[in-house]
């Protein structure tokens, strides 16, 4: 019996292990060695969606992530069906975040707009908004690329109505061929949060200044289960703090002039 009590205390024990190993450890499961500088970097962060499922988001803060950007809207009728749960989970949490929105090549902006604006709450403690913008290859319904120039007149109505629902200077989200097609050049006032996740990013993407940069998407951290996106911020914690504070890139000649929210 004896025995018998010592075997199931260490079936207990074990089960126990596999729960909290199955929200995983700070880290990478597939480390790729051409963004090891992005895990030394001081700012860490995350992004989420509903395909993280639940989140422990006091379980995320302890790990030391500093910010989270959590998918809120996309095209002109869809929300993320876990934004306001995460929205407000972070935030109770002590995290700071930042909605985004994904863009949809095939809705006029001005619905993508209206939709943002309709779903997002304007919150002033929270990061400056995200514009999504990538192609939507693998869309069954909207596979097409744009040209460059109505591309970047859709992307700067979403940028320009997004500043006026939130006050804030959005940031752009892109990846490697989206940049190279439409926005090497272009939009430099605005910070931007990059996608390289096998080089750093002055290797892929050529005269951009980046704020943030997603450097894996097969990152674990404590509260999530399974994989997720994992970002740096570029700079110190001083940097970090004045672009809290200014909701605005410090390496950019910020607006002295905010729209005012609505």
């Amino acid at each position: 019996m004896r025995g018998i009590a010592v075997a199931g205390v260490a079936l207990a024990l074990a089960s126990c292990a596999q729960n909290t190993s199955s929200y995983g450890k700070l880290g990478d499961v597939r480390p790729h060695p051409g963004v090891e500088k992005a895990h030394r970097m001081p700012v860490q962060g995350i992004d989420v969606s509903r395909w993280q499922g639940k989140i422990d988001w006091a379980s995320v803060a302890s790990s030391g992530k500093r910010f989270a950007f959590i998918k809120a809207t996309e095209g002109g009728d869809h929300i993320d069906p876990r934004f306001i749960e995460n929205w407000y989970g972070a935030k109770d949490a002590g995290m700071v975040r930042g909605a985004y929105h994904f863009m949809f090549w095939c809705r006029p902006a001005a619905d993508q707009a209206r939709w943002f604006k309709q779903n997002v709450p304007n919150d002033p403690d929270a990061l400056p908004p995200v514009l999504d913008v990538e192609w939507n290859g693998e869309s069954k319904t909207c596979p097409y690329k744009l040209d460059k120039e109505t591309a970047l007149g859709m992307i700067r109505h979403m940028l320009h109505e997004m500043e006026r629902h939130t006050g804030k200077r959005p940031i752009i989200y892109t990846d490697i061929p989206f940049h190279e097609d439409v926005l090497e050049g272009e939009l430099l006032d605005y910070p931007h949060w990059i996608r390289s996740t096998a080089a750093e990013p002055h290797h892929r993407y050529r005269d951009r200044k980046w704020t943030m940069w997603q450097f894996t998407t097969t990152g674990r951290v404590p509260g999530i289960k399974g994989d997720v996106d994992r970002n740096a911020f570029y700079g110190s914690e001083k940097d970090w703090r004045a672009f809290l504070q200014n909701d605005c890139d410090p390496r950019h000649t910020c607006p002295s002039t905010r729209y005012a929210s609505n």
